[in-house]
């Protein structure tokens, strides 16, 4: 069977609630897609941005689980009041996802396991100096 992605999806959702305290709208989300494999995030949060009347960026979704079978999805959704609301109360890895944070540089694996292990010999102060890496002429 081949998917279709101009299948029609039905999108509901259920447990509304407007918590005020973290300036946000929290629901969760039914996804039914039969003849379709899955609904992408971007999508969703598209067709939720339209019926809740707001912009697509301040809406996050995640969490969704396929239902053994296909043609229904559930998760969890958050409709943000506004930007600074967002930056503020999402985690760090949703926001890099959605955009709005800048992911940190990555260091190498083995790098970072040399440090620690040379951290963990030294006490106090001395931990950051093993941050460097061993001078080659010792």
């Amino acid at each position: 069977m081949q998917a279709d992605n101009s299948a029609p999806v039905t999108i509901r959702t259920r447990k509304f609630i407007t918590n005020r305290l973290l300036a946000r709208r929290q629901f969760i989300v039914d996804v039914l897609h039969p003849g379709r494999a899955n609904v992408s995030k971007a999508e969703l949060a598209e067709r939720l941005g339209a019926i809740y009347k707001t912009d697509k960026g301040r809406v996050v979704t995640f969490g969704l689980r396929t239902v053994f079978g296909g043609g229904r999805s559930t998760g969890f959704g958050l409709i943000y009041d506004d930007e600074d609301s967002q930056k503020r109360f999402e985690p760090k890895y949703r926001l890099i996802r959605s955009g709005l944070a800048e992911a940190p540089p990555k260091t190498n694996r083995k790098l970072r396991k040399e440090r620690k292990n040379r951290a963990k010999k030294l006490r106090g102060t001395k931990k950051s100096k093993a941050a460097e890496p061993p001078k080659k002429g010792k």
